[in-house]
């Protein structure tokens, strides 16, 4: 499952929902944000690592997002900010789901559900060569086009009552009416 939209219009709030409202609701949800992880350290965070496979590395080995994610669901936020010799590896555990920690002998079997989420236009980065096909279409078997909130105008009313209903419940504060004339003005 793959979900497309611009900045804040809730793609990792549809990941949620995809996995609380699915057969693996009782797992793992592993949240992973692509552009946030330096470069240097993707295949550690995503693939794990065994003890002493690179200097610095944790005496105990370390799991990866995908062994961590094992029987849930694994959400990559992001995904178009992937290096392009992580996408390598990232087709290769869709492919065979397994991965192999850096470091390690052989591979370990994963099962999980990917959704991944971008801003950013997919198809351009592939007419860039800084995006794979192969994985493109891996990812995009269901695509989730979220609209933007000028776009979907008539949910800002339940938007504002939910979010007053949020603040005013946090802070122990009774729920203000909001008048037409101030929803008018927000939307």
């Amino acid at each position: 499952i793959h979900i497309r939209g611009e900045s804040g219009t809730g793609k990792e709030l549809v990941a949620q929902s995809i996995h609380r409202l699915s057969p693996r609701r009782d797992t793992p949800m592993v949240m992973v944000n692509s552009a946030a992880l330096p470069p240097t350290l993707v295949e550690a965070e995503l693939f794990g690592y065994e003890p002493g496979a690179f200097t610095g590395a944790d005496r105990k080995g370390r799991k990866g997002k995908f062994e961590m994610a094992d029987n849930g669901t694994i959400f990559l936020d992001e995904i178009g900010d992937t290096p392009m010799d992580i996408q390598v590896k990232l087709l290769r555990v869709l492919q065979d789901r397994r991965i192999e920690r850096i470091g390690g002998q052989g591979g370990q079997e994963v099962d999980f559900r990917l959704v991944s989420a971008t801003n950013r236009d997919l198809r351009t980065l592939i007419s860039e060569g800084k995006f794979r096909l192969d994985l493109y279409y891996r990812i995009s078997a269901i695509i989730i086009d979220m609209p933007p909130l000028r776009q979907r105008i008539d949910d800002i009313p339940d938007l504002v009552k939910h979010i007053l209903e949020e603040l005013c419940m946090r802070h122990r504060r009774p729920i203000p009416t909001v008048t037409p004339d101030a929803l008018s003005y927000l939307m």
